[in-house]
């Protein structure tokens, strides 16, 4: 198993000549797989790391073994605290929107969305909020649909229902999935069903 730190996040690099956003995050990804040569891997993605794991299969569908989603970016238009980063101009965010974003999430419990933050790169969560808010041509949801060669599962937290996709994707031939007492951020509200879920999508 290998866990990620995507470019500008956690013990990765972050340089500030990187593009950010999703395209440049799924290009990223499909390098380190070629790099690394294991063959085909299952990819998992949750939210932003949703979108961008659709993003390298439908650039890199020979690496993908299965693909794993926990409510995914499909669409444009972004989750709440992508579009609150996003109208913010870049500058600003970097300058100060940034540390006051890891107070106010402090401040309010979020203790690990302002962990994460706090050692991430201002300008890559910026960069990748206002990738997240404008959307991909074609979307998220459209490369998601036309991956019909690979194994699709998404993954819905229970205090996230109702959720027209719940219902819609089925439709697609996409495997659908629910972890119970858990919302948007299942790893942390039930990890061990989030486990289980990743586990029935790999076949047990």
């Amino acid at each position: 198993m290998l866990l990620v730190d995507l470019p500008g996040y956690g013990f990765s690099d972050k340089p500030s000549s990187f593009r950010y956003g999703v395209d440049a995050q799924a290009a990223a990804m499909c390098e380190l797989l070629d790099l690394l040569n294991i063959g085909h891997v299952d990819l998992f993605g949750h939210s932003l790391g949703g979108a961008i794991a659709i993003a390298a299969c439908a650039r890199r569908p020979d690496l993908s073994g299965r693909l794993l989603l926990a409510e995914p970016n499909l669409d444009a238009g972004g989750g709440v605290f992508s579009r609150a980063i996003a109208a913010r101009a870049e500058r600003d965010y970097v300058s100060s929107g940034h540390d006051a974003e890891i107070r106010d999430a402090a401040a309010s419990g979020y203790c690990a969305w302002a962990g994460s933050m706090g050692v991430a790169l201002p300008l890559a969560v910026h960069r990748d909020a206002v990738s997240l808010v404008k959307g991909a041509d074609p979307s998220w949801r459209e490369q998601l649909y036309s991956l019909t060669s690979l194994p699709r599962t998404v993954i819905f937290g229970e205090r996230s229902l109702p959720d027209s996709d719940h219902e819609r994707l089925p439709e697609f031939g996409i495997a659908v999935d629910i972890v119970p007492a858990a919302g948007h951020s299942m790893a942390i509200d039930n990890p061990d069903g989030l486990a289980a879920a990743l586990s029935n999508a790999c076949g047990g």
